[in-house]
């Protein structure tokens, strides 16, 4: 009988490594591939890719009708993406840096937001404004702010903020694929750390918060740039003996109340962080809201750590400002000590 001397393909990975801005780009890249009607527009989007490169190539792959450079004009760029998508098209917008978004603050709280509302849905916002917040890369003023808590409060929009490059990939495209808008905050200070990304399997749906480790001591909440410190916190607490369940938030607006109810009803304890001012920030709405929910289950008032109520401060100072492992076990000994 003759050798069988067929041969089978070993099936390629569905697994790769990449920066968390280089996790948006694959994402953009596959959200334009499997929808002609997505349309990037943004500052220096093009030939430049972006001041952070997350948009690299995509010009010269797609054409410059699709990614389109935009003028020094957020407001013009979010009130002609509002226009588009009503005509059909999926717009999703990259605001430079952070604090450049409120020049466009009346065309997303008082157009974007409420469109859907106001015609009674029959006009859906199938679009996406990419925002780089954060601080932690030595910036000057206006490029290093966390204005998250200032959209949460409006109704209408969606708020999502990935941590790894794994969310990243495939919440980028669900945030492309919803019919709300979406607000989509990059912690830029993170774009270049590398994770894992499975190209096939999606994971938790963008509006779920996603419990990262176990424990039972405590429950810490972090997202975004402060989730690899939050790691550290949970790592260094157990070297004490101190078991925390971390939890990533994902979603800062929907809140997943309910996964953290549920973890508070484990551990009894919660600190919340985040690099944004703790003066009314995301917070304050968590904590009331848990201690609404689960009080009989608290050992402790729910705390809060994160930036001070002060303009984000120089370069050289950002270090004093930003929430680090210190400040964030302090808030953990604190919980426990009651």
């Amino acid at each position: 009988m003759a050798a069988d001397t067929t041969t089978t393909e070993a099936p390629e990975s569905s697994l790769t490594t990449l920066p968390l801005s280089k996790a948006i780009t694959a994402g953009l890249r596959r959200a334009m591939e499997d929808d002609d009607k997505v349309v990037l527009i943004g500052e220096d989007i093009g030939k430049l890719g972006g001041v952070f490169r997350v948009t690299e190539g995509l010009q010269k792959d797609f054409g410059e009708a699709r990614v389109i450079d935009a003028p020094l004009a957020e407001s013009g760029i979010v009130g002609t993406s509002i226009g588009m998508a009503i005509r059909g098209y999926k717009p999703v917008i990259e605001i430079q840096f952070d604090a450049f978004i409120y020049p466009a603050y009346d065309q997303i709280v008082t157009q974007l937001a409420k469109l859907h509302n106001r015609t009674q849905g029959h006009e859906q916002m199938p679009l996406v404004i990419r925002v780089p917040y954060g601080g932690g890369i030595g910036s000057p003023e206006h490029h290093s702010e966390s204005p998250e808590t200032v959209f949460a409060h409006h109704a209408g929009l969606r708020l999502i903020s990935p941590s790894t490059p794994h969310d990243a990939y495939w919440m980028i495209q669900e945030a492309v694929q919803s019919p709300d808008p979406v607000m989509f905050f990059e912690p830029k200070r993170r774009y270049w750390m590398r994770g894992e990304v499975d190209t096939a399997e999606r994971g938790l749906p963008h509006d779920r918060a996603q419990v990262v480790t176990e424990g039972t001591d405590l429950t810490l909440l972090a997202y975004g740039p402060l989730m690899p410190t939050a790691k550290d916190v949970v790592a260094a607490a157990a070297e004490e003996g101190t078991s925390i369940e971390l939890i990533d938030l994902r979603s800062l607006s929907p809140i997943d109340f309910d996964t953290i109810e549920a973890s508070v009803r484990r551990t009894g304890r919660l600190v919340v962080a985040h690099e944004a001012p703790v003066f009314l920030g995301l917070g304050a709405e968590i904590a009331a809201r848990i201690t609404e929910r689960a009080f009989f289950h608290l050992e402790a008032p729910v705390l809060r750590v994160g930036g001070f109520h002060t303009p984000y401060p120089g370069s050289k100072l950002e270090h004093h400002y930003l929430p680090d492992l210190d400040r964030i076990l302090d808030g953990v000994d604190r919980a426990l000590a009651y």
